[in-house]
C-alpha cells in the first residue's frame, strides 16, 4: 500500500450543515485528509456516520463514517482544523486550538473583525494572510477566517470593479437560501409561500465585512476601504444559492459593457497557483435576461464560481446587477478550504508544505 502523504486535518462541529460540507469537500481532496471530527457532547464517542444526519447529495465515505466523534477541545494530533462551530461557542474554542499550536480556518463570525485575523477571500485579498505573522500564539498556531456567506458573493465582483473603477457606495438586497440557516433550518410553516425580510445580524455583517476585505494591509493591521454599504437581507424558499441585487456607485464612470468585461477577466492568486478548489473562471458573466438563477447556476465550477447577470445602468447610483453564489460551498466550506490551500501553498502554516 502506498503511504498517504496528505495533510491530516480535523473538522470542528462536523455534524452540522457546514461541517458536513467540509466533510464532503475534503473527501478525496488531493492535499488534505479528514483525520478527526468533533461535535457536541451528545454525539461524542459515536461513529461519525451514526452521529451525523447526513444530508449531502453524495455518499458519506466509509472511512470517515467510522471515525469516532471527539470532544471539541484541543487534543487531536492534526496541524490544521476547519471550524464549522456555531458562533455561540466558536470564539474561545478556536482560540484554545490556536494556542495549542493548531492553525484554525474558521467559518464562524467570532474572530472575523479581530485586528490581527485575516478575513480572507483568496482571490480578493490574499496579502491579508500577512496578518498571521502578528498573531500572538506562541506555538505556531493561528486563526484565519472566511467571511459571511453573503459577503463572499458580494466582494468578489466588488474587488474587480474597485480595482478598475473605484467603488464608493453599494446598496445590496439579498435573497438568501434556506441552507444558510443550518440544520434543521427555518420551520416549513414560516417559509413556504413566504419571504422573511429579516436575518439576525446579517445586515451588519454585509455593511462592515467588505470594508475590511477590500482594505489595505498596513503592517500589523488593515486600513478599511472607504466604501459605504447599505444592506437589506431576506430569507427565501430556495435550498441553496444566495442571490444579491446590487447597485454600485463608482469613482470613475463605466458602461455596462466595460463592467462586464472587467468582471469576466477577473483572476486572482488561487488561479495563478492552480489551487485544487479554485474555479478556473472566478466570475461567470451570464448573458440571459433572467440570469443568474440559483437552481441553474449555483453549482458552476463545483459551486466555487460567482455568477453575475443583468448588468445595466442604475438611475440612483451608477451600475446595477444580480450576483449569485453558492452559500454553503463558496460562501462557507469551499471558501474556507480555498483559504487553507492558499495558506499552505504560500508557506504560511509552520511545518506544512504543499503535497
Amino acid at each position: 500500500m502506498t503511504q498517504d502523504r496528505r495533510i491530516p486535518v480535523g473538522v470542528l462541529g462536523a455534524t452540522g450543515s457546514v461541517g458536513q460540507r467540509f466533510i464532503q469537500l475534503l473527501d478525496q481532496h488531493p492535499w488534505f485528509r479528514v483525520a478527526a471530527v468533533t461535535a457536541s457532547e451528545r454525539s461524542e464517542g459515536k461513529p461519525y456516520g451514526e452521529a451525523a444526519r447526513w444530508v449531502q447529495d453524495t455518499a458519506l465515505a466509509p472511512e470517515i463514517a467510522a471515525l469516532p466523534v471527539l470532544a471539541t477541545e484541543p487534543g487531536p494530533d492534526v496541524p490544521l482544523v476547519f471550524s464549522a462551530l456555531d458562533s455561540s461557542v466558536a470564539g474561545p474554542v478556536e482560540t484554545a486550538f490556536a494556542e495549542s499550536g493548531v492553525m484554525v480556518v474558521s467559518n464562524a463570525r467570532n474572530h472575523r473583525m479581530d485586528p490581527d485575523v485575516p478575513l480572507l477571500v483568496p482571490e480578493v485579498n490574499p496579502d491579508h494572510l500577512g496578518l498571521l505573522a502578528h498573531q500572538s500564539f506562541p506555538r505556531g498556531g493561528g486563526i484565519i477566517t472566511n467571511p459571511n456567506c453573503s459577503t463572499i458573493g458580494l466582494v468578489v465582483p466588488l474587488r474587480a470593479m474597485h480595482d478598475a473603477f473605484g467603488v464608493e457606495r453599494v446598496h445590496v438586497v439579498t435573497l438568501q437560501a434556506l441552507s444558510g440557516a443550518g440544520i434543521p433550518g427555518v420551520p416549513s410553516m414560516e417559509i413556504l409561500d413566504n419571504v422573511v425580510p429579516f436575518i439576525s445580524g446579517e445586515e451588519d455583517k454585509l455593511e462592515t465585512e467588505p470594508r475590511k476585505i477590500l482594505g489595505a494591509l498596513d503592517g500589523a493591521r488593515i486600513r478599511d476601504a472607504e466604501v459605504t454599504l447599505s444592506a437589506q437581507c431576506t430569507r427565501v424558499p430556495v435550498l441553496d444559492g444566495h442571490l444579491e441585487m446590487i447597485s454600485v456607485g463608482l469613482r470613475k464612470s463605466a458602461t455596462p459593457e466595460e463592467v462586464a468585461e472587467v468582471l469576466a477577466a477577473f483572476r486572482g492568486v488561487p488561479q495563478e497557483l492552480g489551487l485544487p478548489s479554485a474555479p478556473r473562471q472566478v466570475i461567470h458573466v451570464l448573458p440571459g435576461a433572467d440570469h443568474p438563477q440559483p437552481r441553474l447556476h449555483r453549482d458552476l465550477e463545483g459551486g466555487m464560481a460567482v455568477s453575475v447577470g443583468r448588468i445595466r445602468p442604475c438611475s440612483l447610483l451608477d451600475i446595477r446587477m444580480a450576483v449569485l453564489s453558492h452559500n454553503t460551498i463558496r460562501g462557507a466550506a469551499g471558501g474556507a478550504l480555498l483559504c487553507a490551500e492558499l495558506a499552505v501553498a504560500q508557506g504560511r502554516i509552520p511545518g506544512l508544505a504543499r503535497p
